[in-house]
């Protein structure tokens, strides 16, 4: 359990850093903005790149890795876009905190993921969350940019305009690119590792400092029922697809538990930057990311003992 709480509890403490710096050292909105750009831009794709190419694939089961944490995503999609309409009607939710909903019950965190998968499993564990990555990362960029892209905008946009949102995307051109040049057999230069390790490394801190610029404190202690709702899909209905789905497939021990710690993870902090970026409801986001992450240093423990 300890491994899982170490993981998590830096990624809450650089959000509550990044709280206080936008409130009392570093108050211009203009430092911000750039550096969420740079994050958007230039640091987490670096990250996306160099995690995709230096994946070992075969020598873990990919497939049945790969499948369960797909086919989750996949359930996990349709299921919010069939609440879509009850929550219109229901609940008065408007199209851009539809999104962030979307997005904080389907994406995951990659580095509490890496880091908790190491910690446990040292290299193999590693590599079966880079299996995660490729699995996951694409479709779920992918299918964010669409859904932002379609219900953020205050007019529908049209099939080529929703295209070209996707071909812009940063993150997609991270994964792609990444996956693409591990199949291609070859390895990075020394220079080029080190250069692109560094920026990844950055990435980190930086997002989630952002994350935390962001946040506004009295929705984290009222949350509000969309920010309930996004904790519940994402800690305790996408881990129960992912397992239930990994057990089907034979999966068992190490492999199993990476399926679990990749599914109960907290959403991806780049999901606060992409709302930023296309018109989401960011604020629901940072809320919902800090609920889930003190959250979850209870619910992954739960969830990877019931499977180790």
């Amino acid at each position: 359990m300890l491994p899982v709480v170490v993981a998590i509890v830096p990624i809450f403490l650089l959000i509550v850093m990044g709280f206080v710096l936008r409130r009392i050292l570093l108050k211009e909105d203009i430092l911000w903005s750039g550096t969420e750009r740079l994050v958007y831009y230039v640091l987490f794709p670096a990250l996306l790149f160099q995690s995709l190419a230096r994946a070992k694939l075969a020598e873990v089961p990919f497939a049945g890795v790969a499948g369960a944490l797909l086919i989750a995503v996949f359930l996990m999609v349709a299921l919010c876009l069939a609440l879509r309409p009850l929550l219109m009607k229901r609940l008065g939710v408007s199209g851009p905190t539809f999104t962030s909903i979307f997005q904080c019950s389907c994406r995951w965190q990659t580095y509490v993921g890496l880091a908790v998968a190491g910690s446990l499993y040292g290299a193999v564990g590693l590599t079966l969350a880079s299996v995660a990555i490729v699995a996951m990362i694409p479709v779920l960029n992918i299918t964010a940019v669409w859904v932002l892209a379609r219900y953020a905008s205050p007019t529908r946009l049209s099939w080529p305009r929703i295209l070209l949102a996707i071909a812009q995307n940063p993150l997609i051109w991270g994964c792609a690119v990444g996956m693409a040049f591990n199949l291609s057999g070859l390895a990075l230069p020394l220079w080029a590792n080190e250069f692109l390790d560094a920026l990844g490394r950055s990435s980190l801190a930086l997002g989630l400092l952002v994350v935390g610029a962001g946040l506004k404190l009295k929705g984290v202690l009222r949350p509000d029922g969309p920010a309930l709702l996004g904790c519940f899909l994402k800690l305790i209905v996408m881990p129960a697809f992912a397992i239930s789905l990994g057990i089907a497939f034979g999966l068992s021990g190490a492999s199993l538990a990476i399926v679990a710690c990749c599914a109960s993870v907290p959403t991806a902090s780049s999901a606060y930057l992409l709302a930023r970026q296309m018109g989401g409801d960011a604020p629901l986001v940072a809320e919902t990311l800090t609920l889930q992450t003190v959250l979850a240093i209870i619910t992954m423990p739960i969830a990877i003992a019931l499977v180790k």
